[in-house]
């Protein structure tokens, strides 16, 4: 027995021996999966330019839309450049330019941005788009202007009975448009008692209006971004004189060196292509039942009734 008990062992301990070793643990071999496929693709879409930083100076209607939402990424995985955008009113950013702060401009002022042009401030400005400014208030429309024909008429009442109007007061396009209605109504606006300067950007001034029952002038893009949040209803429309254009000027590097021109001048060609100009005429169609933007790229000014 105990000659049995000491093979037996002696058996065990060989064909231990012999047993294949056991394998690694998976986890100790260093991870050679390639890269996402989407992920490479949108790194190497186009190579990095010399200069890739980009600063584009617009409004907060492009912002407050959700158009630039949908265009600087496609412009970005295009072109290389990486775009940092401020969004102010118009006013202030062609200050920006003026102050060679930025490198390309998305405005809605045309009589301030010949000026920019005049002061060779500019190089390079194109038509992109339009849509139109509308009058918006409470539903009840305590002032009483809704269904008249033009927006200096709907100034003229407002001013007249005071009621409370949200105005931006900022120097934007849409703060010039209402300067120029309350002075086509010949009423000055610091005579109206209910009138608030918000100097904020539309979408700021579209909720102190609806928080406040009152009346404000907007683009009807923004409008119509954030209606669901407002209790404010359209009132007056479509006069022609409520046309806002939208253009896109590369501000002048031989003025302001340190310029990214060609960056600035990739976005234009970017904002005039047929791609985009398509993409711009049915954005928010899907969402809000009509575009929020009319694409312009090849029309003229003239076409637009600006000169």
């Amino acid at each position: 027995m105990k000659r049995l008990r000491i093979f037996v062992l002696v058996l065990a301990t060989l064909l231990a021996a012999c047993a294949p070793a056991a394998a690694p643990v998976a986890a100790a071999i260093p991870s050679r999966v390639p890269p996402s496929p989407t992920l490479a693709v949108k790194a190497t879409t186009a190579p990095v330019p010399a200069k890739p930083e980009l600063l584009l100076s617009t409004t907060t209607s492009t912002q407050d839309s959700g158009l630039l939402d949908e265009l600087i990424p496609l412009f970005e995985q295009k072109t290389g450049y990486k775009v940092k955008t401020v969004a102010v009113g118009s006013g202030a950013a062609l200050k920006m330019g003026e102050d060679g702060n930025a490198d390309v401009l998305l405005v809605h002022a045309p009589a301030s941005e010949k000026d920019f042009m005049a002061r060779n401030a500019g190089v390079d400005r194109r038509l992109i788009m339009h849509n139109d400014f509308i009058i918006v208030g409470p539903a009840e429309d305590p002032g009483g202007i809704k269904g008249l024909k033009t927006a200096a008429a709907a100034f003229k009442v407002l001013g007249d009975k005071n009621a409370v109007f949200a105005s931006r007061a900022d120097n934007s396009g849409t703060h010039s448009m209402e300067l120029t209605l309350w002075k086509t109504a010949a009423l000055d606006p610091k005579t109206v008692t209910n009138r608030i300067e918000t100097g904020q950007g539309m979408g700021a001034t579209l909720k102190i209006a609806s928080e406040k029952k009152g009346y404000t002038l907007t683009d009807r893009a923004t409008y119509l971004a954030q209606k669901a949040n407002l209790q404010l209803v359209i009132l007056v429309e479509k006069d022609a004189k409520l046309l806002n254009v939208y253009h896109v000027i590369v501000v002048n590097p031989e003025k302001y060196p340190k310029v990214n021109a060609a960056g600035a001048k990739a976005f234009a060609d970017f904002l005039v292509s047929a791609e985009i100009q398509k993409r711009i005429g049915e954005f928010g169609a899907d969402k809000y039942g009509e575009p929020l933007f009319f694409s312009d790229a090849t029309k003229t000014d003239a076409d637009l009734g600006l000169d």
